[in-house]
């Protein structure tokens, strides 16, 4: 990650200006596997506060968190612990894609990033920003930069005054090959200007 850095920051005065008003961005790392894949389902378009704490009802319910005992879960019981139908329907999607080893979530590890997202993107409830975020936190995908992330968008509009997405995803083929490292330098600016902790 210090290459990344020292990358973006040689060739991206508006990182050194975060650096100079907030510090270098934490990297983050989470578990690869079925649960963490869960996890990001629901903190689809929710705080990953809120989203941490229906995970937890889940996991006190289910301690054995398999695909199997959630497809065994009732959409009553996921009610009962805040998760929507919608969000419900997806999460039974992909515990059926795992359980019928139509995915193979553990073989994602040593596969290409578009390979991954052509596996991911088929099971319903995933979309780019569930994959995005899976390939940047858990198998540390160097150049990802997901543009249906709220933060990263409108810290690109406040930053490099670039409003339509297709202009910023040119803008971004700069910072190649981190495009991840950069986007942790807008989530980092987002957060620390609005007096909020990395909440990953």
């Amino acid at each position: 990650m210090k290459n990344a850095i020292a990358h973006l920051l040689k060739n991206e005065d508006k990182f050194q200006k975060i650096v100079a008003l907030y510090g270098v961005p934490t990297f983050v790392q989470r578990p690869p596997g079925f649960e963490t894949l869960c996890l990001l389902i629901l903190e689809q378009q929710v705080s990953i506060n809120s989203a941490k704490a229906t995970f937890n009802k889940i996991k006190h319910k289910l301690p054995d968190f398999l695909p199997e005992t959630l497809l065994a879960f009732s959409d009553e019981d996921f009610r009962a612990c805040g998760v929507s139908r919608q969000k419900t329907t997806y999460l039974k999607a992909l515990s059926q894609a795992v359980a019928d080893k139509s995915l193979d979530v553990e073989s994602l590890s040593v596969k290409e990033p578009e390979e991954i997202r052509n596996e991911l993107i088929k099971i319903k409830g995933i979309g780019h920003w569930t994959i995005d975020v899976y390939l940047m936190f858990c198998l540390q995908s160097p150049d990802i930069i997901p543009l249906g992330d709220i933060a990263v968008v409108n810290t690109i509009k406040e930053l490099f005054d670039i409003h339509e997405k297709e202009a910023m995803a040119t803008y971004a083929e700069n910072w190649k090959p981190y495009r991840t490292a950069a986007t942790y330098f807008l989530w980092h600016y987002y957060l620390k200007k609005r007096g909020r902790q990395q909440p990953y």
